[in-house]
């Protein structure tokens, strides 16, 4: 590659890889009880969501034989 003549602005991104910090990032803050349980029921409700869709759905997926509607007969239809 060739290098380029003119001084190019922001240089000093190209080097950023290069620089360390000495200053720490604050620790992190823990997570009260209620978050925990509020982060807990929003996993479990999406959960219980996407398993009734599934169960609610999969009837109407069914292809056997046995679930197709039939006309209803009538008792005098069969000779009684």
């Amino acid at each position: 590659m060739f290098r380029r003549r003119e001084p190019v602005p922001f240089a000093f991104i190209a080097e950023a890889d290069q620089f360390r910090s000495n200053v720490t990032p604050p620790p992190r803050t823990r997570a009260s009880r209620s978050q925990i349980a509020g982060g807990s029921m929003i996993g479990l409700t999406v959960v219980c969501g996407l398993v009734g869709a599934l169960l609610f759905g999969l009837p109407a997926l069914d292809t056997s034989q046995q679930h197709t509607k039939r006309a209803p007969q009538s008792e005098a239809a069969n000779g009684r």
